[in-house]
């Protein structure tokens, strides 16, 4: 495993973090869950990455219950708050009311007394963006957290909160957005601000869920137990990348894989850690053979060739509008 530093902060993160999104507590059961992030752990990954709303605040549980017995200082964990957590009005958002309450909750379910990262998980319209960082600051500077992120922020939101940060005296060091070889809408706009502020990338579905394993074929069902068949926690999400045009082009990408020594999976992961800008690539996983597979682009250094290739057969079918970067405009 190879090491970076997230942003300009002096913490190192594992290039490749894991991630339990959708498969925590709901896709697999507690035991191959567990099973998956101590596979992580033997891989050399130490950054794991959740939230409190995944599952319903249950993949927290099963994530603390896994690490359990590890050497804390040997980690770092990272959660978020935003989306809702319960039935009452206050329940959500990036209120200091919520922070506040929400902070407790996941620290209980991770069963740690801190995590290395707090991120807001959205940008929240409802609430001032001085009540957040003041509620944000309040938490680091209790020791329930050492540095704060955003995920999905826009280049101004996140600009205005560097400075907010700045000013409260605690360290603002990530953003989350989705990114890959077929997402590229933070590259315009959210790269080039956070570069000039220090911020990195810990980036999400890498692997556009999935889509550039190369499983998906053009003109043919999803494979039977794939992310596109699971209409509880995944098919949603990936509908709009199975269009032919996307998984032609995708397919085009194999002889280069081929040619470079990796897998369709290996050159996805790969390809996110070529940005120089991004600290880490969040992938998640049902079985633990999957992680022994993705850790493998670890390290990888693509030519400018190959990358070059890439780039002229995916390029028609690759977002990059940085308008799809955005917060609900209310809390849901």
């Amino acid at each position: 495993m190879e090491f970076r530093h997230l942003g300009r902060s002096g913490m190192l993160v594992s290039e490749i973090s894991y991630g339990n999104w959708i498969t925590h507590g709901s896709q697999v059961e507690a035991d191959q869950a567990t099973a998956c992030v101590h596979a992580a752990l033997d891989l050399g990954i130490t950054t794991f990455d959740t939230a409190d709303v995944y599952a319903g605040t249950r993949a927290e549980v099963v994530l603390g219950d896994a690490l359990k017995g590890q050497r804390r200082e040997g980690l770092e964990i990272f959660t978020k708050v935003y989306w809702p957590t319960g039935p009452g009005r206050n329940d959500r958002g990036l209120s200091r009311k919520h922070i506040a309450e929400s902070i407790n909750g996941s620290l209980r379910r991770l069963q740690t007394d801190y995590v290395d990262l707090y991120q807001a998980h959205r940008y929240d319209y409802e609430t001032p963006l001085e009540e957040t960082m003041q509620a944000f600051a309040d938490v680091v500077h209790s020791g329930k957290a050492h540095y704060i992120g955003v995920s999905e922020w826009r280049a101004d939101e996140i600009r205005a909160a560097f400075e907010l940060a700045r000013e409260l005296k605690i360290q603002l060091v990530s953003n989350q957005p989705q990114y890959s070889a077929l997402y590229r809408v933070i590259e315009a706009e959210v790269v080039p601000t956070s570069e000039e502020l220090g911020i990195g990338q810990i980036v999400w579905s890498p692997l556009a869920q999935g889509v550039l394993t190369g499983k998906y074929l053009p003109g043919q069902p999803p494979p039977a137990g794939s992310r596109a068949t699971d209409e509880k926690s995944g098919a949603q999400f990936i509908s709009a990348l199975l269009r032919d045009e996307v998984l032609t082009a995708v397919q085009q990408l194999k002889p280069l894989a081929e040619q470079a020594g990796l897998t369709m999976a290996q050159l996805g992961v790969a390809w996110v850690l070529q940005n120089p800008n991004v600290s880490s690539a969040i992938v998640g996983a049902t079985r633990p053979e999957q992680l022994q597979d993705n850790v493998k682009a670890a390290g990888v250094k693509l030519d400018a060739e190959l990358l070059k290739r890439i780039d002229e057969i995916l390029d028609p079918v690759v977002e990059r509008d940085p308008a799809r970067t955005q917060s609900p405009a209310k809390r849901p």
